[in-house]
């Protein structure tokens, strides 16, 4: 009789304890500003979805208050998986990683964070005095979702803020990958593309949309329409830039205490960066090396995704291994 009351409790200690409880459960809420947008916002949510629908695996819509409003984050991949954060770039929203997001969430659980000052499904309902107040803004998502060890990618301005949180958090930032960083290895080159954006002023929306990406991308074809067609949505939604002054390339100093494993990806086509950055990289930052991607972009991780991939989830692995 005995017996049968233990191997009783031990298969229900085992049913349960298999059992999980949802640990982001009161973040799944949907907002109302998402179920009854503004007409502004209802067009822009939609489009949003639709690119949604390349994201290539399976996803959860996080929404976690903050100081500053309510944060959008997608999280995918498997639930004991390393976290791994991704910080997508200016006027975007993490959908721009919809060519990234299954390579990335086989072998990871991300959690893709929509920047409360760009376009996207955060809402923003207290303004930013500076740029720390944005890295703090990320610190209180790391905190809500209880993420105290993880991987951290940044592209574009995402790669300066990626830069920043590295430096400043008290989390343990496992590896730091940054793609195509802005503003933050060295400074924006002069060049003829940068000249031809300054003058999309005299163009149309539209034309000024084309002749952006033709210069952001080695094949701007490549891109996805259906998030073309949420990236022009999203341009009439306010992006704020006037942090930009404050966003200036590290000191060697600082980046000489990035302790972390740190790779740095550029396009050999790429408008912010030259092979001075990747010099700079391996000179300046202790664990530091960095890669020329061929045929590419700025939008290198769009350019040549399954490249790009790769390199992202081997150096990744070969971090999880060495520690």
């Amino acid at each position: 009789m005995n017996y049968i009351k233990i191997l009783l409790f031990l298969t229900l200690f085992t049913f349960f304890s298999g059992c999980k409880k949802d640990e982001y459960k009161e973040f799944k809420k949907v907002p109302e500003y998402i179920t009854q947008p503004d007409r502004a916002h209802k067009a822009y949510y939609e489009a949003y979805d639709k690119t949604l629908k390349k994201w290539g695996v399976a996803y959860e819509d996080l929404y976690i208050t903050t100081s500053k409003g309510v944060a959008h984050v997608l999280m995918s991949g498997p639930r004991d998986g390393t976290p791994v954060v991704l910080l997508h770039g200016m006027s975007a929203s993490s959908t721009m990683w919809y060519p990234n997001a299954k390579a990335l969430a086989k072998h990871f659980r991300i959690f893709a964070i929509d920047l409360i000052i760009e376009p996207g499904k955060s809402n923003k309902t207290a303004d930013f005095k500076n740029i720390e107040e944005v890295t703090a803004w990320y610190e209180e998502i790391f905190w809500a979702l209880k993420l105290d060890s993880f991987h951290l990618i940044g592209t574009s301005r995402g790669g300066w803020i990626a830069t920043d949180i590295a430096l400043h958090s008290k989390r343990d930032i496992k590896s730091l990958i940054l793609l195509s960083p802005v503003q933050t290895i060295m400074w924006i080159p002069p060049s003829t593309d940068l000249l031809k954006n300054i003058f999309n002023i005299f163009h149309s929306d539209k034309e000024a949309v084309e002749r952006t990406m033709g210069t952001l991308s080695k094949n701007a074809s490549k891109i996805d329409s259906d998030y073309m067609a949420q990236y022009r949505l999203g341009l009439k939604n306010d992006t704020e830039d006037k942090f930009l002054p404050q966003m200036k390339p590290f000191s060697n100093s600082e980046l000489q205490s990035l302790k972390m494993p740190v790779l740095v990806l550029i396009g050999d086509d790429d408008m912010f960066n030259t092979k001075h950055t990747i010099h700079l990289t391996e000179k300046y930052i202790p664990r530091g090396r960095g890669e020329v991607i061929s045929n590419s972009g700025h939008f290198l991780s769009v350019d040549q995704p399954e490249v790009v991939d790769k390199k992202m989830v081997d150096f990744m692995k070969n971090v999880e291994k060495a520690d």
